[in-house]
């Protein structure tokens, strides 16, 4: 994860042959390349339903039984009705009773004792149960291994963002994306924003045209840090590390890659294709744990020298801004709800839903969380698959290019990254010490 271990990597990032060879059957996602910037564009969203069609039961297991799987869960259960969550697994015991109790008290569902397993080949139980979906909410870096086991198994499948920290995990992610569309298995993905009407109304209007032809972006994650556990004598190396994983970049991708992947995949949507090369900058002033940066600024470019400049930040008492701007040639857009004429003035606002007095709720109707779940079961539902996992594999990749080049220094290309055999974290998992450097990251230091 040092600068020496990505520098000596570049040496060898167009060696895997092989690799190239299985993205090149797997071929361009046309749900992402039918979009070109500045042209009317041909794009399909599933319905936005308040909640799922009614059906015949669908069960599912959770997989990452901490806070965002166990808000999962929640999400999944509001979603509609004839939903239940059977089985859990997580490599800590302790997650999984937190969990179990919270969906009991906020749901009255009881998960049988038998149905709960921990260990950190917990999932591999999982998937021999009677379910129809799989909820992944590991740390990152075990997304991609659960992912493809998921798709074995034939399962539908929601996964939190991001879904790999490098490019090996990107890759398989890719693989097992195409596998299972070709089984009809839908994949929904954490990106919320894609599941805001707010923002899909928003990316219409650009979609007709309404900016012209996108010349440039901006987008800020500018917040303050998250949290960090302090190590306990009676953890070994590897569960200190997976309890603190915001903090370590084997396990997250660095908190460009974790956190800023939201606004990455909402540029590469509205721009319609990922960037071809990045060059950035990063530091570490603030953190106290781990082997991460608290700050990035990265200039992307897309094609057509089209350049978006990303800047995210985990820093305590600065002035903060979670925000993205597209410029086109004829307006701008927040990508949120409002469209702008090239003088500043308001072209179009989305129309939030009304309260009973007529005024403006400024919010959505239905949570985004919840959001992402009604869309996944309405599309098993009815029989028309939905699959968003080459597309966030896009923008994961997006976080990766910009991560190593701030760590490096050197502007990196989006097909040598692609075509990297770069893998970060232990090959083997043992609770105990843990083979991963942890030095923290030098740009322009000279490979050993």
């Amino acid at each position: 994860m040092n600068s020496n271990d990505y520098n000596n990597s570049r040496r060898n990032f167009l060696r895997n042959a092989a690799t190239a060879g299985i993205i090149g059957a797997i071929g361009i996602n046309p749900f992402l390349t039918s979009c070109q910037s500045g042209k009317k564009r041909e794009y399909t969203f599933p319905p936005m339903l308040n909640r799922a069609p009614d059906g015949s039961l669908l069960k599912a297991g959770i997989v990452g039984c901490g806070y965002r799987g166990t808000g999962a869960a929640l999400n999944f259960l509001n979603a509609g009705s004839n939903v239940e969550i059977v089985a859990l697994a997580d490599i800590f015991q302790d997650r999984i009773d937190a969990c179990r109790l919270k969906i009991k008290e906020q749901k009255g569902l009881e998960i049988s004792p038998d149905k709960c397993f921990s260990g950190i080949n917990s999932f591999e139980k999982l998937m021999n149960c009677d379910i129809d979906i799989v909820i992944l909410a590991t740390p990152p870096h075990f997304r991609p291994q659960h992912f493809e086991a998921c798709v074995k198994a034939k399962k539908h499948v929601f996964m939190e963002k991001p879904v790999a920290v490098d490019p090996v995990g990107v890759r398989s992610v890719m693989v097992s994306a195409e596998k299972a569309k070709m089984l009809g298995l839908s994949v929904v993905t954490g990106t919320i924003k894609r599941h805001q009407q707010d923002y899909i109304e928003t990316f219409k209007q650009v979609t007709k045209g309404e900016i012209g032809e996108i010349v440039s972006a901006n987008s800020y994650y500018n917040v303050g840090k998250l949290w960090h556990r302090n190590p306990r004598a009676d953890w070994s190396e590897l569960e200190n590390m997976i309890r603190n994983w915001v903090n370590w970049c084997w396990l997250s991708g660095d908190h460009i890659v974790e956190q800023n992947v939201h606004n990455l995949d909402t540029v590469n949507w509205f721009v319609g294709k990922h960037p071809e090369k990045a060059l950035g900058f990063g530091a570490r002033h603030q953190r106290i744990t781990g082997d991460q940066y608290d700050q990035f600024s990265v200039d992307f470019v897309y094609d057509k020298d089209v350049h978006y400049h990303s800047m995210c930040r985990q820093i305590n008492d600065c002035s903060n801004s979670i925000s993205d701007r597209i410029q086109g040639s004829k307006g701008s857009t927040n990508c949120e709800n409002t469209i702008y004429n090239p003088d500043g003035s308001v072209k179009w606002t989305f129309d939030y839903p009304r309260k009973g007095d007529g005024s403006n709720l400024s919010r959505l109707t239905t949570n985004p969380y919840d959001q992402e779940h009604i869309d996944l079961l309405t599309a098993i539902r009815t029989g028309k698959p939905i699959n968003e996992a080459f597309q966030i594999a896009e923008s994961t990749l997006t976080g990766i290019i910009g991560r190593i080049s701030a760590y490096t220094g050197k502007e990196v290309s989006w097909e040598e990254i692609m075509n990297s055999d770069l893998y970060l974290g232990p090959k083997i998992y043992v609770i105990g010490p843990v083979a991963v450097s942890k030095e923290i990251p030098k740009p322009g230091s000279s490979p050993k």
